[in-house]
């Protein structure tokens, strides 16, 4: 038999080493300070201890207050808002949500054991979301000076709770319940599948917001409170009265991204923000801190943060032990017990409480004398009591000033008994046996026969049940049901072409970069009397790199509080200018910040009704590779805007070197479905491109966004070729044929009956190389087609359309976009980008058949030098281009 562990072994060592040398001081001290709280209250204590703060520290005294408080409930009992709320129906509600979410999830494994699916987490969350269902998350209304909406972003794993919420709101169906995790095969039985976590990409009229990957729900909703406040700030929508809510996990805030932003919400005095973040303590393979307290480690970090810290930890049922606890016997003993232990502790019986816990010394056991076994077993946590819960969302919605963080405490698989609650294995938990679901149902009082129970029944109450009228009732007081996603926004008019972009139709023999000609382009936009509103330019530190200098005095830079000082540059005609109105969000050197600021924009017409259009410039190799997954989940929520990956290639930006140099972004933007990516070489290109993203976005609005790349390399920038308009945006159009020149051929040539016609592909930068060596080939004899390639993905995309047609029996008349681009050409086919040798190669099986396909490109590693030199390196060339024409032709390089 195994022995048990002593105390030792599971708490966490917070003893203080400071001896009192003169307790009968200690005490007078105590006693004088409780007297000024008794006489003054708690405000008047506070400032004593702030100038007793002081005091100390003017004296040189290295003594700072501890963060955190002891582990006990922020609220005490005689501060609670009243609940408002039926509890008894609430509770009834509650339970049947849990039954359902359960039924979703082991009726899909017991016919498709593969299917997966999570019981343990909503089992934990299920009274936090009900609590703000019921009382706090308000629905946007569709009448004149109606609530916006609040922002709910939903603990993924939860997912099956919500979905069982619809089902009795009648907003899904039990066949739509029965295809969980079926998005194929529902609609073969005519339901709809329902998506495993929240994703609005699949369920485009239900979910608002995608939290599936950790971390990425946190930082959005920082951004989408902080993007409210930028819209009242700004005078285009009143945000006010309105919240974001997120309800993730304790895990969840391991993740970087969870915490990177936790400064700026409490910087920019977000009130309209609350988190909920459910403290069962584990995560999927064990406790999140087994020898520690994660809702200290966090309580620190949050106060740290300046955010306002609410715990809800002990459920009602102890208040009367904590009222008996004169000596903070149980308070000490809570905040000793590492999480570890707190998770057996949940997994085990009334009884092992009784003795491992209570039984620690006798004041413990003193307080549960009175208790049985199966009441000690009944003490709730604090995020299962929805009368604390609902205490803690009141006073976070009363804050004023900050953001506020509640943790709940609570159990995971609560109410799952030995199946499952507070076990190691309980977040992979999908099958209950008859035993156990049938105890499931006496826990939570559920009005099922035995039958219906292993026969995993759904259960709705009658349309007429106390239960539906109050469910019903709460929701249509909060203005209608959640989770909604409503696409419905007006259209918003884009100028001409002509009017803002005529400097980069027209050849003027200026030399200018893409980048620049971009900087122009959104200059002259932001000027636009309908759209220059709604236009929302996005930096991460970087505005002066790439020219946008100009904008700060133009529209200024956003800041909530104006600009409280002089700024250094204040002489210059481009000096920082900060303003509570301002247009462009500087985001400082946070990519992942500012890439959620983008959504918050790209989004804004399905979360507040009002189309806006972010453009986002950025380093290139800073977006797809490092926040490629918040690109990801940004595509999940159909965003509408553009990134701009300026300083784009891995040659053009010459001296930045290996982590700068970009060779690989086309190739992860061709995997996202609704990312129109393109690499235009030249500023017409460029700003065809912009045009008719803006009418796809705000006039069709379509749920696409655009993509595309610029350089910071100066050269000559040619007219737009006469009706290239269609071929630049759907992928390649031919820029020039270069005849040979006759005199040239004998030497290398036609004398040896050699073929003389090659064609040559090009895009971004390395279409100034591709023609510069058509130049040279045309004095070889040798005549060639050059043709801009503009969006190697679009092409891509074309092709795989006729393919999959063809493959399907059913096949398209014509061909390809680029084989009929090709038509006109002849010869071999050399393709040379700044991108790796994939990105070219994507176009390969669309191809004419019987033509030599060869691809240039940069694979590896970027390197610091020249354009020319690094160009050489990886031979993209104009004698690179040269070389393998000649090859490809049969004759010999030079």
């Amino acid at each position: 038999m195994n022995a048990s562990l002593s105390l030792s072994h599971y708490t966490h060592d917070r003893s203080d080493t400071t001896i009192d040398i003169d307790p009968e001081e200690t005490a007078e001290w105590r006693e004088a300070f409780q007297s000024l709280l008794a006489a003054h209250g708690p405000a008047r204590a506070g400032f004593m201890l702030g100038e007793l703060e002081k005091l100390a520290s003017s004296a040189g005294i290295a003594w700072n207050a501890p963060l955190g408080t002891p582990y006990v409930n922020t609220i005490a009992v005689d501060r609670q808002a009243p609940f408002p709320g039926d509890l008894a129906l609430e509770e009834k509600l509650g339970a049947i949500m849990r039954w359902n979410a359960l039924v979703m999830v082991v009726r899909a494994n017991a016919a498709y054991g593969e299917l997966g699916g999570h019981i343990a987490s909503y089992a934990s969350a299920a009274d936090l979301f009900e609590v703000g269902f019921n009382h706090f998350f308000h629905a946007r209304e569709h009448t004149a000076g109606g609530h916006g909406g609040d922002l709910v972003f939903f603990q993924p794993h939860s997912a099956p709770g919500v979905y069982a919420r619809a089902f009795l709101e009648g907003r899904l169906t039990q066949a739509d319940l029965q295809h969980y995790r079926q998005e194929l095969e529902g609609p073969c039985h005519g339901a709809r599948g329902l998506s495993s976590y929240p994703h609005p990409y699949l369920m485009p009229d239900f979910w608002q917001f995608p939290t599936g990957s950790m971390g990425i729900g946190p930082i959005s909703s920082i951004y989408q409170a902080r993007f409210m406040r930028y819209l009242t700030h700004r005078g285009l929508i009143s945000c006010e009265g309105r919240k974001v809510w997120g309800v993730f996990g304790d895990g969840e805030m391991d993740e970087p991204e969870s915490m990177s932003a936790l400064t700026l919400a409490a910087r920019e005095g977000l009130d309209n923000l609350v988190w909920v973040v459910n403290c069962n303590l584990q995560r999927l393979d064990g406790p999140v801190r087994g020898n520690g307290r994660v809702i200290d480690e966090l309580e620190k970090l949050f106060l740290g943060a300046g955010w306002n810290v609410i715990k809800t930890l002990w459920g009602s049922d102890w208040d009367g032990l904590f009222a008996r606890d004169h000596n903070g016997a149980l308070t000490s003993a809570l905040s000793r017990t590492v999480d570890g232990q707190m998770q057996t502790f949940a997994a085990k019986d009334g009884r092992y409480n009784r003795d491992h816990f209570f039984g620690q010394n006798d004041e413990l056991k003193r307080l549960v004398e009175g208790l049985s076994d199966e009441q000690i077993d009944r003490l709730r946590r604090g995020g299962h009591d929805v009368v604390k819960i609902y205490a803690a969302y009141a006073a976070a919605a009363e804050h004023k000033g900050q953001p506020t963080v509640i943790f709940a405490h609570t159990k995971k698989g609560y109410g799952m008994g030995s199946a499952g609650q507070g076990r190691m294995t309980t977040h992979s938990h999908k099958k209950l046996d008859a035993g156990d679901l049938i105890a499931f149902r006496d826990r939570f009082k559920l009005p099922l026969t035995d039958e219906q129970v292993v026969g995993l029944e759904f259960y709705k109450p009658a349309a007429g049940s106390p239960e539906m009228q109050y469910l019903h009732a709460k929701r249509n007081s909060l203005g209608g049901y959640l989770p909604a996603r409503n696409t419905e926004v007006a259209i918003v008019p884009v100028p001409d072409l002509e009017r803002y972009g005529r400097f980069a139709l027209a050849e003027s023999g200026r030399e200018m970069s893409t980048t620049m000609a971009f900087v122009r382009l959104l200059g002259a936009l932001l000027k636009d009397d309908g759209l220059g509103a709604r236009i929302v330019p996005i930096v991460a530190d970087e505005a002066r790199t790439f020219g946008m200098a100009n904008l700060f005095k133009q529209v200024g830079i956003y800041s909530s509080v104006g600009q409280r000082y002089e700024p250094e540059d204040i002489g210059s005609i481009l000096h920082y200018h900060e303003a509570i109105d301002g247009q462009i969000l500087e985001e400082g050197i946070s990519e992942a910040g500012a890439i959620s600021s983008w959504v918050a924009a790209a989004t804004s017409y399905s979360v507040h009704g009002t189309a806006m259009l972010p453009f986002y410039i950025y380093y290139s190799m800073f977006g797809f590779q490092r926040v490629g997954d918040l690109i990801w989940a940004a595509a999940d929520q159909r965003p509408r805007g553009f990134l701009i990956g300026a300083t784009s290639g891995r040659t053009t930006l010459a001296g930045e070197g290996l982590q700068h140099q970009d060779g690989t972004s086309h190739l992860v933007a061709s995997t996202i479905p609704n990312c129109k990516a393109y690499d235009p070489a030249f500023a017409c290109e460029l700003a065809v491109i912009v045009d008719q993203g803006m009418r796809d976005m705000l006039v069709d609005q379509k749920d696409v966004f655009y993509y595309i790349t610029t350089m910071n390399e100066n050269y000559v920038q040619p007219a737009l070729v006469e009706d290239s308009g269609d071929g630049i945006l759907r992928g390649a159009y031919r820029f020039a044929r270069f005849e040979a020149a006759g005199a040239a051929t004998a030497a290398n040539g036609k004398a040896a009956g050699l073929p003389t016609r090659v064609t040559l592909l090009g895009s971004g930068a390395i279409l100034i190389e591709v023609i510069k060596a058509a130049e040279t080939l045309a004095q070889m004899g040798i005549t060639s087609d050059v043709l801009s390639i503009t969006s190697w993905s679009e092409l891509a995309r074309d092709g795989q359309r006729y393919q999959s047609a063809r493959l399907e029996n059913t096949p398209l008349e014509g061909q390809a976009f680029i084989a009929e681009q090709l038509a006109d050409s002849g010869g071999p086919i050399i393709a040379a980008t700044d991108y790796v040798r994939l990105v070219p190669e994507s176009i390969r099986a669309y191809l004419p058949a019987g033509r030599e396909y060869i691809t240039l490109g940069t694979d590896g590693f970027g390197r610091s030098d020249t354009r020319a030199k690094l160009r050489r390196f990886f031979d993209v060339d104009a004698q690179a281009v040269v070389n393998a024409a000649l090859i490809s032709l049969g004759q010999k390089a030079q």
